[in-house]
């Protein structure tokens, strides 16, 4: 029996980011009604597999996909669906939302991750701006906007009065760089694509192996030291040019130089081995087709067999290890509309994916209580990061080395609903803060664990960071051009997971509230990024191995990106169909006698319309070559920065932007009819006496003597 058994879900039309939102709701038991599912080509069928196919049906969430005015067209638009679902929750997913005044302007995958700034983002640092942006593989703007409509529905479900969700697959795909858009907020300055010095802070790198690469992360000084041993303690390591981690960073490239002639002689398995065994994070990078055969993955019984267009095909599952067991519903405790009023969350998680889910936890009503270490607290503290992260949380510091914290954190699991951690495997089971331990004390805590291979199977206890999964799924590896070295790129699998970890998180309350069954996730970073790319693994499955394919398309022609006049200024185009095409040629002069081409013609003419759209908009910054783009209908996105989104009248016009004192922070990756809550992020520590109080019941002196005894930090 699934998560979701019970819940219905009306997915109409045929927008494949709503089928994205169906799939995950389908995989984890939800009862899923397509009204007019387009099952044409294998990503389409995988996403629309075994769900059912009718006119129409009642439903717990409807989810639908376009601008307002192709809503109203095909009858999909609120007022209409309203009426006709009066109870239902309603999620709207569209490339810009359904207000502000770029709702109904054309848009492709390619063109979000311009208009997003993903694209600037998102292979890192480069060497020379003449290296054009790219987006990702895989068609991510759809599983992005798929699992924040999933999200973003899920919990709207469980608003004290049927809401309403407008997800903008822009905000979604913007969100995923919180860290950048923060700074933005703060002091008005943008990442910049230029390289300077390594580009990753010296904390993570590719290094060339005899049979490919290998991806390795010595962050901590420590793990630097036994990364030099796990070389053979080589003469230059006691070089004082590589002495401290920013000693590495000034002296990347020679450092990368060095360590590349030593990678060059080993196996990217044996590399990544090695380090392991030294407790350095380390992956090597892997094909799609070479996850069918980690022992890993078998062992979790990830991958299931779909027959899609009359084969059997080998294709991704669900990322949720999940055990149920039976508990009891509980008091209502709501105490507003809010879905998660009256739900109290103990959150040990750090840094990104686990804030990331916890933070959206809090918008929607719980109460989240944020534990953190001694001294210096969350490492997202040390950036812009926890400003946004850490928004409506309460923080409490407990030094878990102390067995009189200890104790207080197994209080504080027995009066919550549920337990958000990521620590590496095994951690919370020596602090006797486990799930089996925990579930003696509470048996209604709902208790999710965020790692990055799963908690069960030989890779379990693997060192891993997101960027290294990214590389280890073959994510890094296919996001490139095909003349260029694959890099580690953005931090992409974190921000992602927060979103699928939402999702899981919000079924996992209805569940409870629905049927007293309380749910044990075990959550894989790694099944996660495979999740999303089911593209290309499907593509392997079928024997035909996915390679770095830069902006190119088989689908669409032109779809391609241009350099403007500006400095690093791009614009991304997409002809969708002979429309869009006819439409390109009636603006583009040089391509009025080709007006008449068929997307086969074109693909083999790309040269030329290359060199008749460069020599068209080069003269142009992507300002203005993109307005005159979309004036005439043609999907166009200049490269957006950070800076840019900060000045977008269309996200002013959203309330994308929120005031916090006398600066703005971006909100949440969807709009909703009712509003979120919000609250500035926490000091370290800043409700440990609240919470203890309230929560607790102690006294002033107990707490004192806790405090005493350094249980407090």
């Amino acid at each position: 029996m699934g998560l979701l058994s019970g819940f219905r879900v009306v997915q109409r039309g045929r927008g494949l980011a709503a089928a994205v939102c169906g799939r995950i709701m389908a995989d984890v038991g939800a009862e899923v009604v397509c009204t007019d599912p387009d099952l044409d080509g294998p990503l389409v069928a995988y996403l629309n597999h075994g769900k059912a196919i009718r006119p129409d049906a009642d439903g717990d969430l409807i989810v639908c996909e376009g601008g307002p005015a192709a809503l109203r067209a095909m009858g999909n638009d609120p007022e209409t669906l309203r009426a006709r679902y009066p109870r239902a929750a309603l999620v709207f997913i569209s490339p810009f939302g359904q207000t502000g005044p770029m709702a109904d302007a054309p848009a492709t995958d390619l063109t979000l991750f311009f208009a997003s700034g993903m694209s600037r983002l998102l292979t890192g640092q480069v060497d020379d701006l003449s290296e054009a942006p790219i987006r990702p593989v895989g068609e991510q703007s759809i599983f992005l906007g798929g699992l924040a409509a999933a999200s973003a529905g899920m919990h709207a479900a469980q608003a004290g009065e049927p809401a309403i969700v407008d997800v903008s697959l822009q905000e979604v795909l913007a969100t995923l760089a919180m860290t950048e858009l923060t700074r933005a907020g703060l002091t008005g300055k943008s990442w910049q694509r230029k390289r300077l010095t390594d580009g990753n802070g010296a904390t993570v790198c590719i290094l060339p192996a005899r049979d490919g690469y290998a991806a390795i992360s010595p962050r901590e000084d420590k793990q630097w030291a036994a990364w030099l041993v796990a070389m053979g303690s080589p003469a230059w390591g006691g070089d004082p040019r590589f002495a401290t981690k920013a000693d590495r960073v000034a002296n990347f490239d020679a450092l990368h130089a060095l360590m590349s002639a030593w990678s060059r002689g080993h196996d990217k398995q044996w590399i990544a081995d090695t380090a392991q065994a030294a407790h350095v994070p380390s992956f090597p990078l892997c094909e799609p087709a070479e996850q069918f055969e980690s022992a890993q993955l078998a062992h979790r019984g990830y991958f299931r067999t779909l027959s899609i267009e009359g084969r059997d095909i080998r294709a991704p599952g669900p990322a949720f290890g999940l055990a149920l067991h039976a508990g009891s519903p509980g008091a209502d405790r709501r105490a507003s509309s809010l879905p998660l009023s009256g739900v109290r969350v103990l959150d040990f998680s750090w840094v990104i994916a686990g804030p990331t889910v916890t933070r959206f936890l809090a918008s929607m009503g719980a109460d989240v209580i944020k534990v953190e270490a001694p001294g210096k607290g969350d490492p997202g503290r040390g950036s812009e990061l926890h400003t946004v992260l850490g928004q409506g949380k309460r923080a409490i510091v407990l030094d878990l080395k102390r067995p009189e914290a200890l104790a207080i954190a197994r209080d504080l699991a027995a009066q919550a609903d549920v337990l958000v951690e990521n620590f590496a495997t095994g951690v919370m089971d020596k602090l006797g803060l486990g799930a089996d331990a925990l579930r003696a004390v509470n048996p209604n805590l709902i208790y999710v664990s965020a790692s990055g291979a799963g908690r069960t199977g030989p890779g379990a206890r693997g060192v891993a960071y997101g960027t290294l999964l990214q590389s280890f799924t073959g994510f890094a590896g296919l996001n490139r051009h095909p003349d260029k070295p694959p890099r580690i790129g953005f931090a992409w699998l974190d921000p992602m997971c927060g979103l699928m970890l939402s999702f899981g998180i919000a079924a996992a309350i209805w569940r409870r509230r629905a049927t007293g069954d309380v749910a044990r996730i075990d959550f894989s970073m790694i099944e996660a990024m495979l999740w999303t790319m089911a593209e290309p693994m499907l593509s392997a499955a079928s024997g035909q191995p996915p390679v770095p394919r830069g902006n190119q398309s088989d689908r669409f022609a032109p779809h391609g990106v241009w350099r403007c006049a500006g400095d690093d200024d791009w614009i991304a185009v997409a002809a969708r169909d002979d429309d869009d095409w006819r439409r390109l040629c009636a603006v583009v002069p040089a391509l009025w006698s080709i007006a008449d081409m068929e997307v086969s013609d074109r693909i083999e003419a790309a040269r030329v319309i290359d060199s008749a759209m460069a020599d068209f908009l080069g003269p142009m910054t992507s300002a203005e070559a993109e307005r005159v783009l979309l004036d005439a209908g043609v999907p166009a996105a200049a490269l957006a920065r950070s800076g840019d989104l900060l000045r977008s009248a269309h996200l002013a016009a959203r309330g994308f932007w929120h005031d916090f004192g006398s600066a703005v922070l971006p909100g949440l990756p969807w709009r909703t009819s009712f509003t979120p809550y919000t609250a500035p992020a926490p000091a370290l520590g800043a409700h440990t006496d609240d919470v203890l109080r309230e929560v607790l019941g102690l006294t002033s002196d107990a707490i004192g003597a806790l405090r005493s005894a350094g249980a407090l930090g």
